[in-house]
């Protein structure tokens, strides 16, 4: 994964990689069978781990007693950390979102639904239960919270290093919060 986000995909060879994971070629041939196979199963691997750290927050948050609104702010910080501790796998993944000639891009379209589908569920029950406006829309709204986190961190990442992941969650928990505006406003 690192190896593919430093050089791109179509630069990266097969040997490359074979060579990066210390394996023989015919290792990663024998486990998937194209470069375009093997790059399907990064990404849904690495979703996949983005979604469950995102419903282990909710549930951590729910069995805590928290709102759920509480549990969409743990959300954020999981999403912040597992970013922090897998960069090159946003990396691919953002830079896939803007190519729609690849063979994965189902692949991608679903693994991406996963990752949604955990905020929407926590959207959904904030509105059933009266937190939340029923007005919302769930979907888009979810979206949105996945993409604040996802260009936040890029940001982060890319030009402020320096920041710590507790001054970045800060600032998304006050957007999340509605806590931007001026005082009195």
């Amino acid at each position: 994964m690192t190896l593919i986000a430093e050089q791109g995909f179509s630069a990266t060879t097969v040997d490359e990689i074979a060579d990066r994971a210390g394996v023989a070629k015919g290792t990663v041939y024998y486990n998937f069978a194209s470069k375009n196979v093997l790059y399907e199963e990064l990404l849904r691997d690495g979703i996949d781990l983005l979604a469950d750290s995102l419903r282990r927050a909710a549930d951590t948050t729910a069995a805590r007693g928290g709102t759920r609104v509480d549990a969409l702010d743990a959300m954020i910080r999981a999403g912040l950390d597992f970013i922090a501790c897998s960069p090159a796998l946003i990396q691919l993944y953002v830079a896939e979102l803007w190519r729609t000639n690849r063979t994965w891009r189902a692949t991608l379209t679903s693994v991406r639904g996963r990752a949604q589908s955990v905020v929407e569920s926590v959207l959904r029950d904030a509105v059933e239960t009266g937190e939340l406006s029923d007005e919302l829309d769930i979907p888009l709204t979810a979206s949105a919270l996945l993409g604040m986190v996802l260009v936040a961190a890029l940001d982060w990442q890319s030009f402020q290093p320096d920041r710590s992941v507790e001054e970045v969650h800060a600032a998304l928990s006050r957007l999340l919060q509605g806590r931007v505006g001026a005082a009195g406003h």
